[in-house]
């Protein structure tokens, strides 16, 4: 399993979940192939990331909302994630998401779901919220993560060196709330010079995303996931929150909207960040833009056909595997299921938002789309890895808990 990280961190995209729906099924060698390739555009240019979480330390202190865009959070979570990692020594880790941020935050999945969200439907800058897809799931089943490094992260650790770089699990859940963020909803009622009647309509939107960002915080683990079930388990309770504060928001937003002139929605549409984080945001929207582009573009079908087979021999070195816990026939069918399904996720959840959703109330429905999509996956794959465990006894899953740990060096 040795090359498994790269190649999650160089998956690209293809069309939008909501335009693709959902498939069990991988697309075709051509689709995960040009899914795979095209991310390589969107890794070159992020080693700032990996330097960050080589030589800082995490700060959960509330910065403005103007200095915490994407590129910022990738390196709160490129540090974090690696804190309890080896003692902090790795560089990098193999499931870095393509813009430099990590979904799995030790026992935290989606560390940043609330900001993410709201630059997303507000700030037009998705970089961070589309980057959660198939990567995320293959770390749910081989978590990175020992005991040990997971200890890091609670909120009572132990003292001494090993620990003290590890942010909890509960101060990164405090740091992702309007009152620590900053919500850019006060700019936007500034931009779009509310009457009366559309400043009663923002309030009770600004109200709903304070709800809604606590939806999201009360999302956070209280308890650490030990096994791929207990993993999914948390990636599904944290996608329902962030469904549930979409549905919160959803009405006010459409509301607020429909009460707008076509002038102040062609600002609220447009809106702007700082200098600074414009420059930052706009290096990975690019990237973003130059990877879903590349996975639009004509492909040979044999050498697609060998992507594709490097691909999944890399992700998911079966007869390793097999003689690694030893496996029967049906305990190998079992995993190739669990295979097939898993990749299968790759085309519905593509790092691509569609590119007809210009508003705030069409990125919101476009996010929903997403977080159903995502939802269908985790199902999915946790169903086929239920039936592969069920098969497996305490020593083989003890051993295949374990096959995460043996990518540390990756």
């Amino acid at each position: 399993m040795a090359a498994a990280g790269v190649a999650i961190g160089v998956l690209g995209a293809l069309p939008s979940a909501a335009e693709a729906g959902f498939r069990l099924r991988v697309g075709g060698p051509v689709s995960v192939a040009r899914f795979a390739m095209a991310g390589v555009l969107s890794v070159a240019g992020l080693r700032h990331a990996r330097m960050a979480a080589r030589h800082s330390r995490v700060r959960m202190a509330a910065p403005a909302a103007e200095s915490i865009g994407p590129s910022e959070r990738a390196q709160l979570t490129a540090v974090a994630a690696l804190a309890g990692w080896q003692g902090g020594r790795a560089a990098q880790g193999w499931w870095q998401h393509s813009d430099g941020s990590y979904g799995w935050v030790g026992p935290l999945f989606w560390p940043f779901a609330y900001s993410d969200l709201y630059d997303y439907a507000l700030l037009n800058d998705g970089s961070g919220f589309w980057a959660y897809g198939y990567g995320d799931l293959y770390a749910a089943i081989f978590s990175p993560y020992a005991a040990s490094d997971l200890s890091a992260f609670a909120a009572e650790r132990p003292a001494g060196r090993r620990h003290r770089k590890a942010p909890s699990v509960q101060e990164f859940c405090s740091g992702d709330t309007a009152e620590t963020t900053g919500l850019p909803l006060e700019r936007i009622g500034l931009a779009v010079a509310a009457n009366e009647t559309q400043r009663a309509a923002f309030d009770e939107l600004a109200s709903a995303w304070i709800s809604a960002g606590n939806t999201i915080r009360a999302s956070c683990p209280a308890q650490t996931a030990t096994t791929a079930l207990e993993r999914f388990a948390a990636m599904q309770s944290r996608i329902n929150a962030m469904l549930s504060a979409v549905a919160t928001v959803m009405p006010p937003f459409q509301k607020l909207y429909d009460l707008l002139s076509d002038e102040q929605k062609a600002q609220l549409n447009t809106p702007e960040r700082d200098r600074r984080a414009n420059a930052a945001a706009a290096k990975l929207k690019e990237m973003q833009d130059a990877a879903c582009q590349a996975s639009r573009e004509p492909q040979d079908e044999q050498q697609a056909e060998k992507q594709y087979r490097q691909l999944v021999a890399q992700q998911w070195p079966l007869d390793d595997i097999v003689a690694s816990l030893k496996l029967n026939d049906t305990q190998r069918a079992a995993l190739e299921v669990v295979q097939d399904t898993t990749m299968g996720t790759m085309e519905a959840l593509n790092p691509c938002p569609p590119k007809d959703a210009l508003t705030p109330p069409a990125r919101l429905k476009a996010a929903k789309a997403r977080l159903e999509a995502m939802r269908e996956a985790i199902i999915s794959v946790n169903d086929a890895v239920d039936d592969f465990r069920w098969n497996l006894s305490d020593e083989q899953k003890t051993q295949f808990e374990g096959l995460g740990l043996k990518k540390r060096g990756v």
